[in-house]
C-alpha cells in the first residue's frame, strides 16, 4: 500500500485540540494514520499515512475536516543507519 505525507499549516492549533480529533484519525476510514509531526508553535504539522491512493487520503481529510496544503507519495524513506551503510558502500 503506498504511503503518503501531507502538510498542514493550523496557526493556532493546540494540544488539546489535537488531541480531540485522536479518535477519529485513529478510526481511519479511507486511509490509515502512521505518524505525526507537529510544530504546534507555528502551526507546522506533516503526517505520515498508508493509503491506496491520494484521492483515498483526500477523502480520509475531507472526513476529519482537515484542509491539506499538499500530498506526496513517499517513494523513499531512510534511516541513520541506512544512510551510514550507503555512505560507507561508496
Amino acid at each position: 500500500m503506498p504511503r503518503f505525507f501531507s502538510i498542514h499549516r493550523a496557526p493556532g492549533l493546540s494540544r488539546e485540540d489535537f488531541a480531540a480529533n485522536a479518535g477519529e484519525v485513529v478510526a481511519g476510514r479511507h486511509a490509515r494514520h502512521v505518524h505525526t509531526y507537529a510544530n504546534l508553535n507555528d502551526g507546522t504539522i506533516v503526517n505520515l499515512f498508508d493509503a491506496d491512493s491520494e484521492d483515498a487520503l483526500v477523502r480520509e481529510f475531507e472526513r476529519l475536516g482537515w484542509p491539506h496544503d499538499e500530498i506526496h507519495e513517499l517513494e523513499l524513506s531512510v534511516t541513520a543507519e541506512e544512510l551510514r551503510v550507503m555512505v560507507a558502500n561508496r
